[in-house]
């Protein structure tokens, strides 16, 4: 029952970073766009709401989990941001990029084995 439940909080945790990575999508739109124009104001408002729903959700998976395997976590949304510049900005993904993410990965991997 234990394992279910860690399982559920993990898939939450990287949902909540998924949305979270959001904001830089927005964030790259309004760049690109006239200072204080309608398509700036709103791009970085998006930006703000999602900011306000991954506090409240941060603080959620915080009481199910400890801060050190949630916040060593974090660092997947490296991996979001490279498959949403690939995908929404047709960024090109280098070698770098790709070792950089499999590094995360293993980093991640070992941190909820110890923390097992």
């Amino acid at each position: 029952m234990m394992a279910k439940t860690r399982i559920k909080s993990f898939i939450l945790l990287h949902i909540i970073f998924l949305i979270y990575s959001l904001g830089a999508i927005f964030s790259k739109w309004a760049s690109n766009t006239i200072f204080l124009s309608y398509d700036f104001v709103f791009c970085y408002g998006t930006v703000v709401f999602i900011l306000f729903i991954y506090a409240i959700l941060w603080q959620q998976i915080l009481k199910r989990m400890p801060l050190n395997t949630a916040y060593v976590n974090k660092s997947a949304v490296i991996i979001w941001g490279i498959i949403w510049g690939h995908v929404i900005f047709d960024e090109e993904i280098t070698g770098y990029m790709m070792l950089g993410s499999a590094m995360i990965l293993i980093g991640l991997i070992l941190v909820v084995k110890a923390d097992e």
